[in-house]
């Protein structure tokens, strides 16, 4: 299941819902990755994620099925937000619902190092401006997120 969203979601009640009644899963392993409230050494009051409803969730659905062809899965939870975001907010959920711990585990690390570097999202960090007001830097995926993608060619 897939969802790309605005609106912020509990975590917790996410991963409940997903996993309830499912008693074919032994694992269920998930990652949360909310807004930090710096990057770099400088102050983050926000972050803006821009997204196309419609051909975001088409690439994240690619990557899903990526996952399921890699790796045995019962089933499978992406959401992301975009839109602007305090720190401390969720961004992203990834669940995996498997057999084995492994499996599900490992789509999890998966998942998240293709949405990092393969998912279409626009990312700016808002500052606080020196003058006042606001300021925002556009950022890209960092080199130890295209390494940690480049690992799951050669596995």
């Amino acid at each position: 299941m897939i969802r790309v969203q605005t609106e912020p979601f509990d975590p917790h009640a996410e991963t409940a819902a997903f996993s309830r009644g499912r008693a074919e899963a032994g694992a269920l392993a998930s990652f949360v990755g909310s807004v930090r409230d710096s990057a770099h050494g400088d102050v983050v009051s926000a972050l803006e994620l821009e997204a196309y409803p419609g051909f975001t969730e088409k690439q994240i659905a690619k990557i899903e099925a990526d996952a399921y062809a890699r790796f045995d899965l019962i089933d499978t939870l992406v959401i992301h937000r975009h839109g602007r975001m305090a720190p401390g907010e969720a961004i992203v959920l990834v669940a995996a619902l498997s057999k084995h711990r492994r499996e599900a585990l490992q789509a999890v690390d998966y998942l998240m190092d293709r949405l990092k570097t393969e998912a279409p999202f626009w990312k700016r960090e808002v500052r606080p401006a020196k003058e006042g007001g606001e300021t925002a830097e556009w950022i890209e995926p960092r080199s130890d997120d295209r390494e940690a993608h480049a690992r799951w060619k050669t596995e």
